[in-house]
């Protein structure tokens, strides 16, 4: 009689060992399930950008940690994008706001601080200053003192910084080819003060 209790107690012991032995290997499973698709989502669907530079401020700073998304990419006005620029002017990755697609008409004014896309006179309440007119822009898209004017190609987009005192976008490098984007930002990551989703604007 009692070697069958004692049985019962090992059978019992050797069942609670094999059922934590079990739970282990189920929590080990579902923790490299989940880096794989963890791995899958940020090498297909997103990935991680760091801000370099402030052509972006006041809505974006240097080192801000983004996530974009480049699955079915459509760039559309207001976007933030990261792109591949290779110009003469600057080879490098950039973000900008996407002001315009193809077949937009674009007339920003400088005397005025004004931005107008297809005669609709856009907001200026996110800029952190007055737009003022440099020699650096292309002055074939000049129409008059301090006024410029630009048709966005096919197959191009027409990109400013929010910064747009101090950014190199399409007034000085032209319009970007949509093959160049990379993705449109959808997510900020760091600072934490300010994590959050992004929201498409101009």
């Amino acid at each position: 009689m009692i070697d069958n209790e004692n049985n019962v107690i090992e059978n019992n012991e050797r069942s609670l060992v094999a059922r934590f032995f079990d739970g282990v290997i189920d929590w080990i499973e579902s923790f490299f399930f989940a880096i794989f698709i963890v791995v899958l989502i940020f090498t297909f669907i997103l990935r991680t950008v760091a801000v370099k530079g402030d052509s972006m401020k006041p809505n974006f700073h240097d080192a801000d940690r983004l996530i974009i998304s480049h699955v079915n990419l459509k760039p559309a006005k207001g976007d933030i994008l990261v792109m591949n620029c290779d110009t003469p002017q600057l080879r490098e990755t950039i973000i900008k706001r996407c002001i315009g697609t193809a077949g937009d008409k674009i007339r920003i004014d400088y005397n005025n601080n004004t931005l107008e896309v297809n005669g609709k006179k856009m907001s200026n309440e996110y800029l952190g200053e007055v737009m003022y007119d440099k020699s650096s822009f292309d002055q074939q898209y000049s129409v008059e003192n301090g006024v410029y004017e630009y048709t966005v190609p096919k197959g191009k987009i027409f990109v400013m910084g929010d910064n747009r005192n101090n950014s190199a976008d399409s007034r000085m490098v032209g319009f970007i080819d949509v093959d160049d984007v990379l993705g449109k930002v959808v997510f900020r990551m760091y600072p934490f003060d300010k994590i959050g989703v992004i929201h498409s604007f101009i």
